[in-house]
């Protein structure tokens, strides 16, 4: 904030009281975060009940001319340094009060002067250097800068002369107020000012969610080192145990390299497929369910931004209901409390069981999940609580998908298991209430190669959808030369880095 005092009298009046009406101007600009002016700001000076609104190019001021009585009130004198000589007058029978610190700020001189006149200030300091003078009359005071050879042969500063400013009264305040932004409320000192403000965009308020890019929420165990006694070390990570219910379930972390306990974290869940493991998603020799672990993200996280865990079902089956969803939040809860985690950035991941169980789990932890990624997702062996009160609220999801899946059926995962989560995903409405967008239809892939990813235009821009198709079957690393027979390479997979963009967005 830029503040500079505004002269209100002429070099006439140094010898003699000036007995002209006063007045004081408060003027200024109002711009954005990136400098663009503002108009229709309101501007309230609080205590004199003034007010008026910023131009096209965010301008305003104030100029308030006082006469009448007032004048003799206001009109408080007129201060000049020319030569080392001090020349002042004023209005009031109070003395005039005169002070000089050196550029370390200790007083070096002190005088109080009558009436109007002039002071050789030589008699107050004659040592080489630059000073600070202030002169006072009762509430009115003048500062400035000067700096003199020892002999006084020159006498210069940014506010070498000007008026005794007239002071705002205890408390006074100027307010700027544009719907929107916040409102900025800048004490005053004096009611000759210039301000160049800046205001800065009100948080969006939502019924439920983030917004994009919003700041990380560090979790509580933030500042602190994991107290958490791992099983083992594997190939990659470490492996857990977590008591739910009555049963001892096993869970593997993977931290990056430079993790750092003052950092939060993203978290990404992995969860395995019928006939695989949470290990195998840790470390496991390249195939193509397992090209690179937890589904080809850890090697996408350049630079160390994400804590990846897998989580390991019992029997290799995601068909525990309650007991597996207690696992996850059980599991989630004990992250948040011995690392550094972004509780607003936790992602789930999963194919085929995989899938369905993230499906489950997306409907029921909105509020902990931030989004979704689910391969081959099937519209049954999906589990939710009973009187879920999470089922109407949105969720961020990305599924992919082969048109010629034989095993989790595309068509009923587009009929069925899309338009559930598009119907709560709309676009929030004047009362912050999502709408439904399941009318919306995705474009997808046509022939024997190639894929397609669409990005549904309806829904909330904080809980977007995005349906991949592509001419596979049953295999989540999706490739763009058909069927696993024709040509076909995992390590040719498009889906970690649409994946990784898709998470990356939040």
């Amino acid at each position: 904030m830029l503040i500079k005092a505004t002269n209100l009298f002429t070099t006439a009046c140094v010898l003699a009281f000036c007995g002209m009406a006063s007045a004081y101007s408060i003027s200024g600009s109002v711009s954005d975060d990136q400098g663009k002016g503002l108009k229709g700001v309101a501007v309230d000076l609080l205590k004199e009940g003034r007010q008026t609104t910023t131009d096209d190019q965010g301008k305003f001021s104030i100029d308030v001319e006082e006469t009448g009585i007032h004048a003799v009130k206001n009109s408080v004198g007129y201060i000049g340094v020319n030569n080392g000589v001090l020349s002042y007058s004023q209005s009031s029978t109070q003395p005039v009060q005169v002070k000089i610190f050196n550029s370390l700020g200790n007083q070096v001189f002190q005088k109080t002067l009558q009436g109007a006149g002039s002071y050789n200030l030589s008699n107050a300091v004659k040592a080489r250097g630059t000073y600070f003078a202030q002169v006072s009359v009762g509430s009115a005071k003048h500062n400035f800068k000067f700096t003199t050879d020892g002999g006084f042969n020159s006498a210069i500063g940014s506010q070498a002369s000007g008026a005794l400013m007239k002071e705002a009264a205890p408390g006074e305040a100027i307010r700027f107020v544009l719907e929107g932004y916040d409102t900025l409320t800048v004490p005053l000192g004096t009611l000759d000012t210039t301000l160049n403000v800046k205001l800065t965009a009100t948080a969006p308020q939502f019924k439920f969610g983030y917004a994009l890019g919003n700041a990380p929420t560090p979790s509580k165990g933030c500042g602190s080192n994991s107290k958490l006694q791992k099983v083992k070390s594997v190939e990659n990570g470490d492996q857990f145990q977590i008591q739910v219910g009555s049963d001892s379930r096993k869970y593997f972390i993977t931290l990056p390299k430079n993790y750092d306990n003052t950092k939060p974290h993203k978290v990404l869940f992995a969860l395995h497929c019928y006939g695989s493991s949470g290990e195998d998603f840790v470390h496991h020799k390249a195939d193509y369910d397992h090209p690179t672990p937890y589904y080809g993200q850890q090697v996408l996280d350049k630079n160390g931004d994400y804590i990846f865990v897998s989580l390991d079902a019992i029997g290799g089956l995601w068909n525990k209901g309650q007991s597996d969803h207690d696992f996850f939040a059980q599991t989630l809860t004990t992250l948040n409390e011995n690392y550094c985690v972004d509780t607003s950035r936790v992602f789930i991941t999963g194919f085929s069981y995989g899938a369905m169980f993230s499906y489950s789990l997306m409907q029921d932890m909105q509020s902990r999940v931030r989004a979704a990624a689910t391969y081959a997702v099937a519209d049954y062996n999906i589990w939710l609580p009973e009187g879920n009160n999470m089922k109407n609220l949105p969720i961020a999801w990305m599924n992919v998908h082969g048109v010629n899946d034989g095993r989790c059926d595309y068509n009923r995962a587009k009929n069925s298991a899309l338009p559930r989560i598009l119907k709560r995903n709309g676009k929030a409405d004047a009362n912050g209430d999502f709408t439904d967008a399941s009318s919306e239809k995705p474009k997808e892939v046509s022939g024997n190669t190639g894929h397609v990813c669409y990005d549904f235009t309806t829904v909330d821009e904080r809980f977007p959808v995005k349906w991949c198709s592509w001419p596979g079957d049953h295999q989540w690393t999706a490739h763009d030369t058909g069927n696993m027979s024709v040509g076909w390479n995992w390590e040719s997979t498009w889906v970690p880095e649409e994946v990784h963009k898709f998470f990356e967005q939040f």
